[in-house]
């Protein structure tokens, strides 16, 4: 049996402590450098799709040294994964509801910086 669960998810705190004196745990981290995922990322051969890519990786490196947040709190490659054509429409929708709504929470305390991810996100698809 394999479960997974998210350690940004603070409210779970006691269920979490009560999982992990019973049980193995593997840390997972975000896969955008694996094997499969660069495959994937070669077939869907788009550059606004790579340009994001490198973008949510610098926003991972922002994330992982806040010292408020970590390495459990990075943004998970599984958000760009199972598309068989790229969109801009797709890629919007995940910055605009998936990710976006996740750094509001993070950052609600730091107006600046989650406008500052905010620009960079959303620029990708100024042209």
């Amino acid at each position: 049996i394999i479960g997974m669960m998210n350690t940004a998810d603070r409210s779970l705190a006691m269920i979490d402590y009560a999982l992990r004196r019973r049980f193995s745990f593997y840390e997972m981290v975000p896969g955008f450098d694996s094997d499969g995922f660069r495959a994937y990322q070669r077939k869907l051969d788009d550059e606004r799709f790579d340009t994001l890519i490198e973008k949510v990786k610098e926003l991972n490196k922002d994330i992982t040294s806040d010292s408020s947040l970590g390495k459990g709190f990075a943004i998970g490659h599984s958000y760009f994964c199972g598309a068989k054509v790229s969109s801009d429409e797709w890629l919007m929708q995940v910055v605009e509801y998936d990710i976006l709504p996740m750094l509001s929470e993070y950052w609600f305390d730091e107006p600046g910086k989650l406008q500052g991810w905010e620009n960079i996100l959303r620029g990708v698809f100024d042209d």
